[in-house]
């Protein structure tokens, strides 16, 4: 067997267990623990979170076509946060079941890769695309779908396309990043930090 046979998973086999510590540190906490930020200039936990798990779906599911129907409505959680920076308060059992569902779809799609997958190309999505997706957005979130596409019109000559190997890393980072972020407002705040092994 030679090297590019081998499944991806055991390379990122971390990220199963630093998500396992997301699910352990948010699991526990009220609404208004999920409210909490480092400054009024940041983000709350909960939005974070969100964040965390629509990025996921965005760039897995949407972009690279992996795992079920069902997770672009957790992609979708993430425009009023970023568009809006509203806080669409979902509660800890919400974003726990969207770290799960989408660390199942992550987990799966590196059991089925192998490094020859990894230079694989995709394309920036078209105008269509974008219009179609935003479509899928609930009427409450539609003024941001607006503001996103609007957005996207001004970015795109400028998106490039992206690498499988890209897209993993970053989501990768990504969740390390903002999973820093929510360990550091827990902190601040008295509450138990997302643990690292």
């Amino acid at each position: 067997m030679t090297d590019n046979q081998f499944s991806l998973l055991p390379f990122y086999a971390g990220w199963g267990i630093y998500n396992q510590h997301l699910v352990e540190a948010i699991a526990p906490l009220t609404g208004d623990q999920l409210a909490l930020r480092l400054t009024l200039q940041h983000w709350s936990i909960g939005m974070y979170m969100t964040h965390i798990v629509a990025n996921r779906a965005w760039w897995f599911h949407t972009r690279m076509g992996e795992g079920s129907a069902d997770l672009t409505a957790l992609e979708l959680w993430a425009l009023g946060v970023c568009e809006g920076d509203v806080d669409p308060l979902h509660t800890a059992a919400e974003l726990v079941a969207g770290l799960e569902k989408t660390w199942r779809m992550i987990e799966h799609t590196l059991v089925r890769l192998t490094s020859a997958d990894l230079d694989q190309v995709f394309p920036p999505m078209d105008e269509a695309e974008r219009v179609r997706h935003a479509q899928l957005v609930e009427p409450a979130l539609q003024p941001f779908a607006q503001m996103w596409l609007e957005r996207e019109r001004l970015n795109s000559g400028v998106r490039p396309a992206r690498s499988r190997q890209w897209i993993i890393w970053g989501v990768l980072e990504h969740d390390i990043h903002h999973g820093s972020e929510i360990s550091t407002t827990l902190g601040v705040h008295g509450l138990p930090v997302v643990e690292l092994d």
